[in-house]
């Protein structure tokens, strides 16, 4: 079996370069690749140092059901949140997508409810408009979306999306960077 594919794949997952890999390990960069690149073949030592710097046991690392990478997900894979109070209701449509480089949710904004307010970050915003109207605040601007329209922008500002039109307003969100 040639294990260098898949030992590149659990360090990119976990966001590692070769030298990071490499240096949590003791190994150089140059053979980091190697492996990697099935040019050369750890030792049963060094192959488990490397399994457990990526988080994975060997069990998992050679198992082909563990592989298989769930696509398609339902209503049974959501999780909800609602705060009465301030009119909205969020469900995350991938479980722990917090960990993701993308975070999809669907957002139903009450008559006059507001989402939780953001601090500038580095994230991207992109929402479509389901049903009804949204009011996008973006530092000192505001901007309104309606249903079948689509808003993006980044977060560099304080940002906040509220409902100011007559019923409910539903869209759904992905945002970059995991901040919801």
């Amino acid at each position: 079996m040639k294990i260098g594919r898949r030992i590149k794949n659990l360090r990119l997952k976990k966001g590692l370069t070769q030298e990071e890999l490499g240096e949590r390990t003791d190994l150089t960069k140059g053979y980091i690749s190697q492996i990697e690149r099935d040019l050369s073949s750890p030792s049963i030592e060094t192959f488990f140092d490397i399994l457990e710097v990526l988080g994975c046991t060997p069990r998992e690392f050679f198992d082909d059901e563990e592989r298989e990478q769930k696509v398609v997900y339902g209503e049974e894979d959501r999780t909800e949140f609602v705060d009465e109070e301030r009119g909205y209701r969020v469900q995350w449509l991938v479980p722990e997508s917090n960990e993701n480089e993308m975070e999809p949710i669907l957002l139903t904004l009450e008559k006059g409810g507001s989402f939780k307010e953001f601090e500038p970050s580095l994230a991207d915003t992109c929402a479509y408009v389901l049903k009804g109207r949204i009011k996008v605040s973006l530092g000192g601007r505001i901007y309104h979306a309606k249903a079948g329209e689509t808003i993006y922008y980044q977060a560099s500002e304080e940002h906040q999306i509220s409902n100011d039109a007559d019923g409910p307003a539903e869209l759904l969100l992905v945002a970059t960077d995991s901040y919801l």
